[in-house]
């Protein structure tokens, strides 16, 4: 078992203490509070020592906590500080620019409070003397362009000039509060630093070891910036590379790793760094050989046997490439890509989850050549198969977890040389066209998106469409108007598939409620009042308005057609029973 040493402590006793010297690592990310952190440190700190703005309210037995501060002892004996980096930071800020404020200040509380303060930013003699050109902590952050300005900042209290570094910043918004505050209370000025350093508490935890370390620091609640799953690996990352002696060509992979990741992905949860972690980890979990339906967090799959995957040299070319992929898929890069190829792309970007972008970096990682490219006319075959079933199955067997089961057997396959087929998930044809009539395409589900996007692109004159315009699901027959009048006999017909088109959000938008005959003016670009706009770039629109009405019976026929169309698509895909 790990063995920690965890003692709570005031900011002066852990900063003052003569053995405290603090690293911030390489691997760390950069400072990154701003002004609305500081804000809310500063009014907590300031609310607590001087309750009700009267500093004779203090009670000298309170404490107030900031925080844990986790590190372990590296082999030069210095504290690498693994959680806590910001706030540790952010206090030295604050505590230099009280120091220079006490320059001028012959009275004893003020002299007494300085002296502190120089204890707690630089190192000490034998006597108790600082010695200005030691500090106690000390950044390498490799990643932070600024760390060399904050660590003079500390030694001098200059401001270089024209800096807009985040520590000046900071730096800079302290003074102005501790001036602030030196017109309001002009008496008591060295109370409010003396209460930060003895009444102000932090929780200092020393693990044995940089894994343990980093294995305490994510059960912490703090309002510090936690590191991420992949800020972890990166230390990882950076250990092996050093066993290599190419750290410093590791940093720059990674920086241009961090640069793609964060222009490409935008999870819901973690980093896009995490993101690109976690498609990786599909495509070696099916090396594995691993079908179980039960997914591993992502930091747990990573640290298994001592971080294994991290300590392979064609992990980060791997993850380049992957990388490089899903920007080029982003960019709908016609170079990398035919337009079928992007056609199919655009049309998965509309998938009712998120299972195509797991099972497509497996297939890139396995299939793709010396360049990183894919063979086109394969690489087609392979996304009109996933597109066929993941959207079927969201249908016949909702919710994203049992998809899980034959996708993860596919990937597989995949890995093993061998095509996704889904020959053993093959959709009963009766049962699967029973769902499909039945079922309820609201626009609050995704997969009603989805087949209305896919059905767009069965036109074959369907150009394609930018990634990044806005689309609307557009009720043909509006909704407003069946409320009113109540023209359709069957009210689920409102919402069929047959009722749905795919529409520029700006069209959608004017479109509205309209009646049938004027929104045939607002599709083509010929709006009501005579201004000409742009015609809607779905080519069905056109046919559409060509149409003399639309009513119940034409959003039946075309429902029919839809549902018809996507049948077909299951049989060509050899996915029906």
């Amino acid at each position: 078992m790990s063995k920690l040493n965890v003692d709570q402590k005031t900011i002066f006793d852990l900063l003052s203490d003569k053995k405290a010297d603090f690293l911030i690592p390489d691997y760390q990310r950069p400072y990154a509070w701003n002004e609305e952190q500081c804000q809310t440190l500063w009014d907590d700190i300031f609310l607590f020592s001087f309750p009700d703005n009267n500093y004779e309210a203090f009670d000298d037995n309170e404490e107030y906590f900031l925080g844990s501060i986790v590190t372990y002892k590296n082999e030069n004996g210095k504290s690498e500080v693994i959680d806590g980096q910001q706030r540790l930071t952010t206090l030295m800020l604050i505590l230099r620019a009280f120091y220079d404020k006490f320059s001028n200040m012959q009275d004893r509380n003020s002299i007494l409070t300085r002296d502190k303060i120089e204890k707690c930013i630089w190192k000490t003699d034998t006597f108790g003397t600082a010695d200005k050109s030691t500090l106690k902590i000390d950044s390498e952050v490799a990643t932070d362009n600024d760390k060399e300005e904050f660590i003079e900042l500390l030694r001098s209290g200059v401001v270089k000039q024209g800096s807009k570094s985040q520590y000046v910043l900071n730096y800079q918004f302290f003074q102005k509060r501790i001036n602030d505050f030196l017109q309001a209370f002009p008496s008591f000025f060295p109370y409010l630093p003396a209460r930060i350093l003895g009444n102000c508490i932090l929780l200092p935890i020393e693990a044995e070891s940089q894994d343990s370390a980093l294995r305490i620091f994510s059960t912490l609640n703090d309002r510090g910036l936690p590191l991420s799953d992949a800020d972890i690996f990166k230390a990882q990352f950076y250990k092996f590379y050093g066993t290599l002696n190419k750290k410093d060509e590791f940093i720059v992979e990674w920086k241009k790793l961090e640069e793609i990741a964060s222009s490409v992905f935008r999870p819901i949860t973690g980093t896009p760094m995490d993101e690109l972690f976690a498609r990786y980890m599909y495509f070696l979990r099916a090396k594995e050989g691993n079908k179980s339906s039960t997914t591993e967090a992502l930091r747990k799959f990573y640290e298994r046997n001592k971080y294994q995957y991290l300590k392979q040299p064609n992990t980060i070319d791997d993850l380049k490439a992957l990388a490089l992929f899903w920007e080029s898929v982003a960019d709908q890069d016609s170079i990398r890509f035919s337009d079928g190829v992007l056609k199919k792309l655009f049309v998965l970007n509309y998938a009712p989850n998120g299972m195509w972008l797991h099972i497509t970096s497996v297939y890139f990682l396995q299939h793709r050549t010396k360049d990183g490219m894919l063979e086109d006319t394969k690489f087609h075959s392979f996304l009109d198969r996933i597109t066929a079933f993941i959207f079927a199955y969201a249908i016949t067997n909702p919710g994203v977890n049992a998809l899980r089961t034959p996708v993860y057997d596919e990937m597989v396959n995949i890995v093993n040389g061998s095509e996704a087929t889904f020959s053993k998930y093959k959709f009963n044809a009766t049962q699967t066209r029973s769902f499909i009539e039945n079922y309820a395409f609201t626009n609050q589900r995704g997969v009603t998106r989805s087949m209305i996007t896919w059905y767009a692109y069965t036109f074959p004159e369907q150009q394609l469409l930018d990634v990044n315009e806005i689309y609307h699901l557009e009720h043909i027959y509006p909704k407003k108007r069946q409320e009113m009048e109540g023209g359709l006999k069957s009210e689920e017909n409102i919402d069929s598939l047959g009722n749905k088109v795919l529409l520029e959000s700006r069209i959608n938008i004017k479109a509205s409620d309209y009646r049938f005959e004027d929104k045939k003016k607002i599709y083509s670009g010929e709006q009501r009042r005579g201004n000409y706009k742009d015609p809607s770039k779905i080519h069905e629109i056109t046919e559409l308005v060509g149409y003399k009405e639309f009513e119940e019976k034409q959003i039946v026929d075309r429902n029919t057609s839809i549902i018809n169309q996507f049948f077909g698509f299951l049989q060509r895909e050899d996915l029906i029973a």
